[in-house]
């Protein structure tokens, strides 16, 4: 999942609600917000899920990538794996109780517990007063948002004092207004030059309260005979399914009892938005009769409000607030001569229909691309917030020396879903194994180091950790290749080695991991093959010139003395490797180059922790000083202005004398940092080691350069990695192990608090 939150570069942004051409307000915001984004994020994808109410299917643009039939709870399911699996950043949720199915639209809920990205939602409904199915479903949708739009400061108030929602959780964006072009043209296109246009539009409804308008006109065409009242808008594709036109033909026939029915025009169809706004360019005032007190948005009124018009409406929740400070006039719910009165009032002063300075900086504020850029920021907050609310959930609290310290459960779920009967996938797509990259002896002997660190350990199930420990021995044992001494790295999916000998690094690694078998597993017999192996290819290492792989061997040598310290063959090659490396780093560093070679590339700071380690066992002190001031510079080198681990980026790395590459950032990097401070810890017991390693494991818990989470808890995997502007999603096999042997080393030190001292 990409989320480069703190630069707004998103690529991909999901809307969920209804969509044009589905007739009702909703649809109209949605297709209305989706168009405003993507003029403002041009270089991002902004799909829509669409909701389809029962029976329904709709000739949708190519932007509604999936429908969700209302009333299916699977197709929520499949909604949610949809958008995980798409790579969403951010969920832009549009609630109306009415558009999702389940009792109180409770089905919209399974989908969102689902979702692994922030999601903001717009509240186009916020009751005072829910019944108890309502609060429930609303509660949850609440608590599952990483922040909530509301469109008045009264939603605001209803959501802190009723839903004890905190106020920094709560964003209060209006609703968005086209451009309303000049009226005079527009009055003679429409036909009404001359003539005095009242104007109510939108979708009707018995609950609209058109007839108490109709009722009120006698009255204004007594004064104002030029009058006319242009009703816009079809029957609520609901209320026409149940009831039919009944609605209609009562306010048609009102009016035609009163003897008005030629000044009141009944536009029956759902008019696109550039008709609606010639309409609203004519109109000389706007009314919204609306019965329901506590309705908390309506489309129709900021559409009118945003365009300058006088408006007159019964004193709705919404209404109370947006026509605030003379910007309309108010009248009570049901009052046909309160309605006769203010329109009369509008048409004999024409002056007062004119805004005030502070209504039309308002209303610019209620322009579509600035409510998009308030939509941006929104969810620029959503994402920081979803990326530390995530952290929480995730960890588990232990105790680190007396302070607290944040360590996932150790989860083997992405480690199993990576390993086959043959051995460790090396890649996957997401978090899906991917099979046509295969197998490679680098990865199994990872994997193979994690099992016997485990097993040491003694934090797992020992039945898991012995099958997946057997697996990943017989891929390594198979990849000797006895007659060359070395081992075979690159395995296709259908068995077949790729060559005939492996890197040098890949050798080192198998090493490695078979000195740690060989020091930490509790099985007898996979000790003796480990053995057995580490024996046979360790005369090739003599031959091999990678410092990184000679730094690998010797991390295995370390491993290996733990339980044969009086071997002597192994001895020589320990001291001969170990000098190698020390000779390297007197011939390269210098006082502001402490270091091994002309650039620090990867996995660096097991360079330093095979000079440490071997400096103990050999007693060497200078080599063991060495190790520690490479470290301490790689320290200085890996950490941001924030203090947060920055490890050098493998897109170019850090070559002496030039800039140190910030990304691509590697979970291999990271891990390396948090083996080497815990090993220097446990000889010097000095807590700045600790606290670095400490640093370093962080970076997977999201405290990095772009506050993501690498590790992610729905799958026990990692993420393969930091790129400039974006996490890089897939969850192969180098980062998640490199993750799990990070948390294994720091778990282990919540165990014993006390320095180790190497065994002699």
């Amino acid at each position: 999942m990409n989320e480069p939150f703190l630069d707004g570069e998103f690529q991909k942004i999901a809307l969920i609600g209804n969509h044009l051409p589905r007739q009702c307000g909703i649809a109209t915001f949605t297709t209305d917000l989706a168009d405003a984004l993507s003029e403002r994020l041009p270089q991002a994808e902004c799909l829509v899920l669409a909701m389809n109410d029962a029976g329904k299917r709709y000739d949708y643009p190519s932007r509604v990538r999936f429908e969700i039939k209302e009333s299916d709870p699977n197709a929520y399911q499949r909604a949610a794996d949809f958008l995980n699996v798409n790579g969403a950043e951010i969920v832009s949720l549009q609630h109306e109780f009415g558009i999702f199915g389940g009792k109180a639209g409770a089905h919209v809920v399974s989908m969102l517990r689902q979702l692994r990205m922030p999601i903001v939602t717009t509240l186009h409904t916020v009751l005072r007063t829910p019944d108890r199915f309502q609060r429930r479903v609303f509660e949850e949708v609440i608590e599952l948002s990483s922040r909530l739009v509301v469109m008045s400061a009264g939603g605001v108030s209803v959501l802190r004092d009723i839903y004890g929602v905190p106020a920094e959780k709560i964003d209060n964006i209006p609703h968005g207004i086209p451009r309303i072009p000049d009226s005079s043209r527009i009055k003679s296109h429409l036909g009404v030059t001359d003539r005095s246009v009242i104007l109510t539009f939108g979708l009707l409804s018995p609950d609209k309260g058109l007839e108490y308008v109709i009722d009120a006109f006698p009255d204004v065409l007594a004064k104002h005979p030029d009058a006319i009242y242009i009703v816009l808008g079809a029957t609520h594709p609901q209320v026409k399914e149940r009831h039919g036109e009944i609605y209609r033909v009562m306010l048609a026939n009102r009016a035609r009892r009163l003897g008005i029915d030629a000044n009141v025009v009944f536009y029956d169809r759902f008019v696109a938005q550039s008709e609606l706004v010639e309409f609203l360019a004519a109109a000389d005032i706007y009314i919204t009769p609306y019965l329901n007190p506590e309705q908390s948005t309506s489309g129709t009124l900021a559409y009118a409000t945003g365009a300058g018009k006088a408006v007159i409406s019964t004193p709705y929740r919404y209404a109370q607030e947006l026509l605030a400070n003379g910007r309309g006039a108010l009248v009570p719910f049901r009052d046909p001569e309160a309605i006769a009165l203010a329109i009369n009032d509008f048409l004999d002063h024409p002056e007062r229909r004119v805004l005030s300075e502070g209504a039309i900086a308002q209303n610019n504020e209620m322009l579509w691309p600035r409510v998009a850029q308030a939509y941006i920021e929104s969810f620029k907050r959503a994402g920081t917030e979803h990326s530390a609310r995530t952290r929480r959930q995730a960890l588990s609290t232990s105790q680190v020396s007396g302070r607290s310290a944040e360590l996932p459960e150790f989860d083997w779920s992405h480690v199993q879903r990576m390993t086959d009967s043959t051995g460790m996938l090396q890649h996957a797509i997401f978090s899906v194994p991917r099979y046509a990259d295969g197998y490679c002896l680098d990865d199994n002997a990872r994997a193979l180091l994690l099992t016997a660190l485990v097993e040491d350990a003694g934090m797992e199930d020992n039945k898991t950790v012995r099958e997946l420990a057997s697996k990943y021995l017989a891929f390594v044992s198979h990849a000797f290749d006895a007659k060359r001494g070395c081992f075979r790295n690159m395995m296709s999916y259908s068995r077949q080695w790729l060559e005939d000998c492996g890197s040098e690094d890949s050798h080192g690694r198998a090493l490695w991991a078979l000195g740690t078998v060989v020091g930490r597993a509790s099985d007898p017999g996979r000790q003796s093959l480990a053995g057995e192996l580490f024996h046979l290819g360790l005369p090739a290492i003599m031959t091999m010139t990678s410092p990184r792989t000679w730094a690998y061997t010797l991390l295995g040598i370390e491993e290996y003395l733990r339980a044969f310290h009086g071997d002597t063959r192994v001895q020589t090659v320990q001291t001969e490797l170990a000098q190698r490396l020390l000779t390297l780093y007197r011939e390269s560093s210098t006082s502001d180059w402490p270091w091994f070679e002309d650039r620090v590339t990867y996995a660096n700071a097991r360079l330093c922790q095979a000079l440490i380690v071997s400096g103990v066992r050999l007693d060497d002190k200078e080599m063991t000083a060495c190790g520690v001031q490479s470290l301490r510079w790689l320290v200085s080198i890996q950490s941001s202005n924030a203090g947060c681990f920055s490890p050098v980026g493998s897109n170019g790395f850090y070559v002496r004398g030039g800039t140190k590459a910030q990304f691509d950032q590697q979970p291999i990097e990271a891990a390396s940092m948090v083996s080497a401070c815990i090993a220097l810890y446990r000889i010097t017991g000095e807590p700045e080691w600790r606290t670095h390693a400490e640093r370093a494991f962080r970076w997977f818990l999201g405290e990095n350069d772009l506050q993501r989470l690498l590790y992610d808890p729905a799958t026990g995997g990692s993420l393969d990695g930091l790129h400039s502007d974006r996490a890089n999603d897939n969850q192969g096999a180098e980062a998640t192990l490199s993750f799990l042997t990070a948390l294994c080393e720091m778990r282990s030190l919540l165990v014993s608090q006390s320095v180790r001292p190497p065994e002699a």
